[in-house]
């Protein structure tokens, strides 16, 4: 249960019903286990097993503040600050920014909600229901590709829901504050969108994302990303599938790749969800291709704490370096790995 902090008492103590109808909530998250690697590379050379404790794991840890006020006509004045943190060593996240998830104000209607700040792509918003392991921050999609969860910099957006259809579109001025120069406005800038649309057991959807170099020099050399996917509920079961077509022409060397994903999630009892799933990278002109597979289980000690459990492998060859959390991360080149995680999560 979310702890509501009541706003209105403090607004009397600058003028009154100002903030009569404001509701602001704290909420949060916090994600730990232990974790198995094994190909680990030594200071030494060579490889090894490591046993650490991770953060984040099914979730990033993450703790914010989301408020709302009521304006009259239908109109809300909406708000939401996101920060996450390593629950092994209490350090900021997000390369150590304080709302390095959510930092955004705007106006919500019928119509839908504007709202302005650091937020995340349409990729994020849509695709992650398509993934069997809802993007989770280790053995999932975002092992092959990190940048489905991206959170561009000064950022307009717009969200709409009508009936079962949800329509999305942002624009950045510097994805990565390093845009908005004078009179360069291609610099590090993101723009994106998508629709996804819900009818009974199907939900499907699709979305865009292109960004800029963030130099004057790169700002026409570009990172296209197009994504779909769909999933479909038959009974205790889920069916998932999902696509990623990448053109980076921003990394040090061009990048075209496909990657390709399927998987399904069980609910064995009301508290027990089994989950497989298995992702395919093909790169273009080459046969570094790598791939992996998890099995997932996770059980609901209550309505907010669960128990989980992720086994994982990752396949390599010609060279490819995709670890389990991530490419070039953990991992010798050209091994293949496997990890196991055995966790807690607890939101509040």
């Amino acid at each position: 249960m979310k702890m509501k902090l009541c706003v209105a008492a403090v607004g009397c103590l600058f003028g009154g019903a100002v903030f009569a109808q404001t509701n602001v909530a704290i909420y949060g998250l916090v994600d730990a286990g232990i974790e198995y690697l094994d190909e680990v590379p030594k200071a030494a050379g060579g490889s090894g097993s490591l046993v650490r404790l991770a953060s984040g794991n099914l979730s990033g840890s993450r703790w914010g503040l989301r408020g709302s006020e009521d304006l009259g006509n239908g109109l809300k004045a909406v708000m939401q600050l996101e920060g996450g943190f390593e629950t092994d060593t209490g350090m900021l996240g997000q390369s150590g920014r304080l709302f390095g998830r959510h930092a955004y104000v705007g106006l919500q209607g019928a119509w839908g909600t504007v709202s302005l700040g650091h937020q995340q792509n349409s990729l994020y918003d849509l695709i992650i229901r398509y993934d069997p392991m809802s993007f989770a921050s280790r053995y999932s999609a975002l092992t092959h590709d990190s940048t489905l969860t991206g959170r561009p910099d000064n950022t307009i957006k717009y969200t709409g829901k009508f009936s079962n259809l949800t329509a999305t579109a942002f624009y950045s001025f510097g994805r990565n504050n390093d845009g908005e120069v004078p009179g360069e406005s291609k610099v590090s800038r993101n723009i994106g969108g998508g629709v996804s649309y819900s009818a009974g057991a199907a939900d499907f959807g699709i979305a865009y994302d292109q960004f800029q170099g963030n130099t004057v020099a790169t700002k026409d050399q570009s990172a296209r990303r197009l994504a779909a996917g769909a999933n479909y509920t038959f009974g205790p079961v889920k069916a998932f599938a999902g696509y990623r077509s990448l053109k980076d022409t921003v990394a040090a060397a061009p990048v075209r790749s496909n990657l390709y994903w399927a998987g399904l999630k069980y609910k064995l009892t009301p508290a027990l969800d089994l989950t497989g799933a298995g992702y395919y990278t093909d790169r273009k002109n080459s046969g570094a291709d790598p791939w992996s597979f998890v099995l997932s289980a996770d059980y609901s000690l209550s309505k907010r704490t669960d128990a989980y459990t992720t086994l994982g492998y990752a396949g390599n060859k010609n060279g490819s370096n995709l670890g389990l959390n991530g490419f070039g991360s953990n991992i010798v080149a050209g091994e293949d790995q496997l990890g196991l995680v055995v966790g807690i999560r607890h939101r509040f």
